[in-house]
């Protein structure tokens, strides 16, 4: 799939915002933890990726009513949906002036079409010693899931299945799409947000 570039200006996808708040001193302390002066970008990418995607616990997996947004209550909880865990992703590498913007799909909540739909969140990145944007999502691995760093292949925690009508967006955005944030924001069980609230297009 092409991906489109909602701006041009990759710079766009460094800026920092309210979900996107890399300069939080937890943020900064963790980027001191993960990044070091000597690693390529390549190297910090994957170092953020394995560890939000590892390290932080998808609330669902654990079944945990939390509900977090900001890149800094995702790390200090240790734990969010995919919304809030592409906003940690992205503090991380955009501290490192490293392009990184928002993808989306659109995805069978569970196992079947009549249990519904649900958008689901992953990034992009722009490495530019390979000049290209890669997709990665850091949604967190289970049975049945197994998400990689990879740049000559995607390897997602989830592969379209356009015959029951779920969708890739091409589009990369460089803020989380207002109707993901909305739900954060106006739920505070996330069990329940997740089961019947997640918007199910864009």
């Amino acid at each position: 799939m092409k991906l489109i570039c909602k701006y041009n200006d990759l710079n766009a996808y460094l800026d920092e915002s309210n979900e996107v708040d890399y300069t939080h001193p937890l943020i900064q302390d963790k980027i001191s933890d993960l990044f070091h002066s000597s690693q390529t970008e390549i190297e910090k990418a994957r170092a953020a990726f394995e560890f939000v995607r590892d390290s932080i616990s998808h609330s669902w997996d654990i079944q945990s009513t939390l509900v977090t947004c900001k890149a800094s209550e995702v790390l200090a909880n240790g734990q969010g949906i995919c919304y809030a865990k592409s906003n940690l992703f992205a503090a991380l590498l955009r501290s490192q002036n490293i392009p990184t913007g928002f993808c989306y799909q659109r995805l069978m909540l569970f196992d079947t079409p009549e249990k519904g739909y649900c958008i689901h969140a992953l990034n992009a990145i722009y490495l530019k010693s390979v000049d290209t944007w890669i997709r990665l999502d850091t949604r967190g691995n289970k049975e049945g899931i197994d998400a990689q760093f990879s740049i000559e292949e995607e390897k997602l925690a989830f592969t379209v299945q356009k015959e029951l009508d779920e969708k890739d967006y091409p589009v990369i955005y460089t803020n989380p799409h207002s109707k993901t944030i909305a739900t954060l924001e106006e739920h505070t069980d996330a069990l329940e947000m997740y089961k019947h609230y997640l918007p199910g297009y864009l």
